[in-house]
């Protein structure tokens, strides 16, 4: 009990399955735009949408089920998108025996590039230059991967997205060269490295 009041915030689970208690980002550049504040269920109903950078402040499972929610097959379809990281936490935890919502965070952590390249151009000539990335962006771009991946493994295979969510994740939180976010950091990382 705190002044009188109980201590909600750590008998919040997620799903009512999962806890957000002892999950660390190590990365510190990013520890303020990976919110993992405890939610039961993951929908704000857009709440942050008209103010600027408020979308660091959405629970990060809930920005990864809105990236799942891109056009196509579950765009603009929440509840499927809900679903589909639902089972995709459990097969995470059938798989590795350790808290899904930490293997996300990680996935997130390792698959968010530090580096870009932008065009600048000097009298008709464009030079690409190597930019480093905000946190922000890091983590967006990070999200949009670990959801692309999947769909596109997906697509007309014998592997369900929950499979593939799943595996991606796993391998994301473990650096593995498989994941295709880790290709996609690795690849714009190479790229601005030649442009240095």
């Amino acid at each position: 009990m705190i002044n009188g009041k109980s201590d909600k915030l750590s008998t919040i689970l997620l799903f009512d399955k999962w806890s957000f208690d002892g999950i660390e980002i190590r990365d510190p550049g990013l520890k303020r735009y990976i919110n993992l504040e405890p939610v039961n269920f993951i929908h704000s109903s857009g709440r942050h949408e008209h103010n600027r950078f408020r979308k660091s402040e959405v629970n990060i499972v809930e920005r990864f089920t809105n990236n799942l929610m891109r056009p196509g097959l579950s765009g603009g379809k929440k509840t499927k998108a809900i679903n589909i990281v639902k089972t995709a936490l459990e097969i995470i935890y059938l798989k590795t025996n350790k808290n899904p919502l930490e293997i996300l965070a990680h996935a997130v952590e390792n698959s968010a590039p530090s580096e870009d390249v932008t065009r600048i151009g000097y009298g008709g000539i464009v030079y690409h230059r190597s930019v480093d990335i905000s946190p922000q962006r890091r983590v967006d771009l990070a999200l949009r991967f670990l959801a692309r991946g999947p769909r596109r493994v997906s697509l007309n295979k014998s592997k369900t997205i929950e499979e593939c969510v799943a595996d991606e994740l796993i391998q994301a939180s473990k650096k593995s060269n498989n994941s295709f976010a880790i290709q996609k950091k690795d690849e714009m990382e190479r790229v601005a490295l030649s442009s240095r």
